[in-house]
């Protein structure tokens, strides 16, 4: 049976029994997938109502705030909430960062990519999506979470955006034939190619006005 993610670890995988292999083990006991793809949306968008209303225009992020958003998040859901994954996780071919380098690599997030980016009041259009582009790829190869780390990543990117004084950020169309070209564009990030995502931010703006 095909999972989210390949896990190397399956003693650690921690899949809800009678899910198979679809569900992570949660605090609420949930199996079934559909089920479980409902309560992460619609805490997500409670935990971006209260990430706006806590986070100020002129605030530099941490991988701390990271961490906070992901358990305001998920907390409710999974223990490991806001905590950095365990396990090595691959999407199809594609490895992600290996989980004993994500603390370091997430220091060197916050200390190379966040401290440059945010906060994200670049008056030059050209610069917020360049800080969009970079920031968001950075953070999702990275993979620091087991679970959620597109959404957590697309959250960033939204409160950097309002800092920059735009609309919320619609990310709703990439789907599809798009979905494959956002990915083509998260792994260019790994040359620091950030034109292809660049690119993807100047489409979601679009939709967004």
């Amino acid at each position: 049976m095909a999972t989210r993610y390949d896990i190397d670890h399956l003693a650690e995988a921690q899949f809800e029994p009678d899910s198979r292999g679809r569900v992570l083990r949660n605090l609420l006991g949930i199996r079934g997938k559909r089920q479980m793809d409902a309560q992460e949306a619609v805490r997500l968008e409670a935990a971006t109502d209260w990430a706006i209303r806590h986070v100020a225009a002129d605030q530099r992020f941490t991988a701390a705030d990271i961490c906070l958003w992901h358990k305001q998040w998920l907390g409710e859901l999974y223990p490991w909430a806001g905590d950095y994954r365990q396990v090595n996780i691959s999407k199809g071919s594609f490895v992600f960062a290996m989980a004993a380098q994500v603390p370091r690599l997430m220091r060197e997030f916050e200390r190379e990519v966040l401290a440059r980016h945010t906060p994200c009041t670049f008056g030059n259009p050209d610069e917020v999506l360049a800080a969009l582009a970079i920031t968001h790829c950075e953070l999702v190869l990275i993979h620091p979470f087991r679970e959620g780390n597109g959404r957590v990543s697309r959250l960033l990117s939204t409160l950097m955006a309002l800092q920059a004084g735009l609309p919320l950020l619609n990310f709703s169309g990439i789907k599809g034939k798009r979905r494959a070209a956002y990915f083509a564009a998260v792994q260019a990030g790994m040359s620091r190619d950030y034109a292809p995502m660049t690119e993807i931010f100047r489409k979601v703006l679009a939709a967004s006005v």
